[in-house]
């Protein structure tokens, strides 16, 4: 006897659809019109506007023969064209490869051949890069060159169409369809590749559908926020944002290159209501001159990911009337997949006591199905008890489809059943999972595990220093110890003495820095200190006599 609830009630055009972001847009356009959907300068585009755009880039994409399978990649700042790529590329069906502006010729190179982009979307300031990238490819891309006024350089046009031209060319009323499968790939993501080549990382139509809509559960967002792009749009999609900002009708503010004086003018012109950002972000927000922040009287509200806030920005962000919330991922998992959910009890705590909660990478966003931590012995969960490592787990519809061409590498990452992070933490008693390391940046010494993080916290809490990164020195004795790299506040000033003292009185003994170095800290276009640099410049150090402390090398700011 067949299953009563199965046996005729079968799936169809008028009780089932495939998921996907692009209808998005649709409902933007249709219930709100005449809404500002995008502000770039001097320039605006309503919702209705921004949909026919879209439409028009998907038309002249298919009028080109673009299909499914096939790659359009970008190399674009926080532009209008970005957003319009989101929607326009897949909605001829296409794939969007989004790439790091600060890559070099041969790595977008790489990319380009990896991916097989048809299409390359390039923005004026970096034709240069791009030219001697496209020289390198066997099978050279149709380039499209984006002019955008906001950039004003004098670098020479690349392209074999310049984009509004092409846009023009292409029908506004675009009869695009959803995918044939939810599964389909909507996006080519490439990590950073630290070693060796990067790997491609495939999302798919629904885990981009889910992940948008989760940020607007996990944020809480209202209808019709106003967000502005201070994170690139070329990291994991922007975190899916682009999305999001469409299924909220809210109101993308481009931001072409981040200061703090071109934000806060941003913040206070345009009501902006939402942004996110690395660590950096924040606290070049917050250590710019307070008159930059004059006439800003209303609510922001930011994410933070990459690193743990620390009580000090808690502190510092909620007395200039910016809420900060605390979120977690990888290139794999859509961007951030996990949130540290507030409290209302954690309101009456202290501030450092809430910098201690808030700084935990938390729990699983709405959709996602399942994140624990795993024991990499066992594959057993650990112990809610705060103390056991083992490394963050992902499972569900917001972890990538997988590795581009790499069938074994996607295999090894998804074995057990769940996409390992590299990440070790620790599961506290009330579920929320808290970062001890980076598998890779766990420091031994002496036969003592030293997690770097929690010297880099130590570090934090000193009133001069704006970021600090601790990697593992080789040394004779111990074979490795902790070597500190510190940026400080600007206009104030600290001896590496007087740090790795500051880091003795809070830490045991054995975990303080031995060596230290003040200078600027080398960081990647999304903010993530590049900790593989300074490993190699603290072998360098380490092997120049192995001084307790360093001074700053002759370029470096801070």
């Amino acid at each position: 006897m067949g299953n009563i609830f199965e046996t005729g009630l079968d799936r169809g055009p008028a009780n089932f659809a495939a998921l996907t972001p692009l209808g998005f847009i649709e409902r933007a356009a249709g219930v709100f019109p005449r809404r500002t959907a995008v502000i770039h300068g001097a320039r605006r585009w309503t919702w209705a506007e921004h949909y026919a755009r879209s439409r028009r880039l998907a038309s002249a994409l298919s009028a080109r023969g673009l299909r499914y399978g096939d790659t359009v990649a970008a190399l674009l700042p926080n532009v209008p064209a970005m957003l319009e790529a989101h929607f326009g590329v897949p909605m001829c069906g296409a794939v969007l490869n989004t790439l790091n502006v600060r890559l070099d010729a041969a790595s977008l190179a790489f990319m380009l051949e990896h991916g097989e982009a048809k299409v390359f979307l390039v923005d004026r300031e970096f034709a240069d890069v791009a030219r001697a990238a496209v020289a390198r490819c066997a099978r050279p891309p149709f380039v499209v060159g984006i002019d955008d006024p906001e950039h004003g350089g004098g670098e020479p046009f690349f392209g074999e169409v310049e984009y509004e031209a092409w846009l023009a060319a292409g029908d506004p009323d675009f009869a695009w369809e959803p995918p044939a499968d939810e599964w389909n790939a909507i996006s080519l993501n490439y990590t950073s590749g630290t070693t060796g080549q990067p790997k491609g990382v495939v999302y798919h139509h629904r885990g981009a559908c889910l992940n948008a809509v989760n940020n607007l559960v996990t944020w809480a967002m209202p209808p019709h926020p106003v967000f502005l792009w201070t994170l690139p749009m070329f990291h994991c999609n922007g975190w899916c944002f682009p999305w999001s900002i469409a299924a909220a009708a809210g109101t993308h503010v481009c931001l072409r290159r981040f200061t703090a004086e071109a934000a806060f003018a941003a913040i206070r012109a345009h009501g902006v209501t939402h942004y996110c950002g690395a660590p950096i972000v924040h606290s070049t927000l917050l250590n710019a001159p307070a008159a930059l922040r004059g006439g800003i009287e209303h609510r922001v509200h930011a994410l933070v990911a990459g690193a743990a806030p620390t009580a000090a920005m808690i502190e510092g962000m909620e007395k200039i009337g910016f809420a900060l919330t605390h979120v977690y991922g990888l290139t794999e998992t859509y961007g951030p997949a996990t949130v540290c959910a507030p409290q209302g009890e954690w309101d009456d705590l202290t501030v450092e006591e809430r910098a201690a909660r808030n700084g935990r990478q938390g729990v699983r966003y709405l959709l996602e199905d399942e994140v624990t931590v795993l024991d990499p012995a066992t594959g057993a969960p650990v112990p809610h008890d705060g103390q056991t490592t083992g490394e963050i787990a992902f499972r569900g519809n917001i972890v990538m489809k997988g590795y581009l061409k790499a069938p074994e590498t996607t295999a090894a990452a998804f074995a057990g059943g769940f996409f390992r992070s590299g990440d070790l933490a620790v599961l506290d008693p009330d579920g929320y999972f808290r970062i001890t390391d980076r598998s890779k940046d766990i420091i031994i010494s002496g036969g003592e595990n030293i997690s770097s993080l929690e010297v880099e916290d130590a570090l934090s809490r000193h009133p001069a220093v704006l970021a600090a990164a601790v990697v593992a020195a080789p040394d004779a004795r111990w074979g490795e110890v902790p070597f500190a790299f510190v940026e400080l506040r600007p206009g104030a000033a600290a001896t590496p003495e007087e740090l790795i003292e500051h880091c003795r009185v809070r830490l045991a003994r054995f975990k303080a820095p031995k060596r230290a170095s003040l200078e600027a800290l080398p960081r990647t276009s999304t903010g993530k200190v590049q900790k593989f640099q300074l490993r190699a410049r603290a072998a360098d150090l380490a092997g120049e006599g192995g001084r307790a402390a360093t001074s700053p090398p002759a370029d470096a700011a801070g």
